[in-house]
């Protein structure tokens, strides 16, 4: 059995395998994917793969109790609204809680059609977000549910974030602007708040409407203010 962990160094990461798997050190082997290393300006997390010896049942997440009470039957209910949206499209999918936080929880959708229901850059997906948080309000006012398939949201932010770091590289070295993709409002969030303390470089949004797009560009030593964000 293998599965994968990060953290801020390899130790993090490995006491996070330990942790979660409820195994000892050598219980596991670990191999390296991503040292972490960015690029010139910042360290990003180290990934790992764990390669479990024998055959090991990895054990569910535990919730704490807490946690686990939904009186209102609020998350049930979000539930089988998901799962009717699935049927009705036509691509069956089992949706479950992943995790729960204050005034939030997250699910995820298992299905054989994960890529249609994913979709383009993820427009699908966003889409069924958002039919269900509207669905959601008129439940739970305050609750705010987030959807996700086959971990595609911690990928996609990966991706955006290493496309920052080196978009802002090359923008170091030609000393000229470049011009990012158009972007929802939270993944302009995410560029500008992943540059925001690299030196020389400022970042802004462009543009109308929801989709806007992000510039890159150099600012030199005698300009070092905050980065426009929009």
């Amino acid at each position: 059995m293998t599965q994968e962990f990060e953290g801020r160094n390899e130790q993090e990461a490995v006491n996070k395998a330990v942790e979660v798997l409820q195994l000892d050190r050598d219980e596991f082997d670990v191999e390296i994917l991503d040292s972490g290393k960015w690029g010139l300006f910042r360290k990003g997390n180290v990934k790992i793969r764990v390669h479990v010896h024998g055959d090991r049942v990895t054990p569910e997440p535990k919730i704490h109790q807490a946690e686990q009470s939904d009186t209102s039957g609020f998350e049930q209910k979000v539930i089988d609204y998901l799962e009717t949206i699935l049927e009705k499209m036509g691509y069956l999918g089992e949706v479950q809680v992943v995790y729960r936080r204050e005034q939030k929880i997250g699910v995820n959708i298992i299905s054989d059609h994960s890529a249609i229901i994913i979709g383009k850059k993820g427009k699908n997906l966003d889409a069924l977000q958002l039919l269900v948080n509207v669905y959601a309000g008129m439940l739970e006012g305050s609750k705010r549910v987030v959807v996700d398939a086959e971990n595609y949201r911690i990928r996609h932010e990966e991706q955006l974030i290493r496309l920052a770091y080196k978009t802002a590289e090359q923008v170091k070295k030609s000393r000229k602007s470049k011009l990012l993709e158009p972007m929802n409002p939270f993944e302009r969030r995410l560029i500008h708040s992943a540059l925001n303390d690299i030196l020389d470089i400022e970042t802004k949004s462009e543009g109308d409407g929801l989709y806007k797009q992000v510039r890159i560009s150099f600012r030199g030593a005698g300009n070092r203010g905050k980065n426009p964000r929009s």
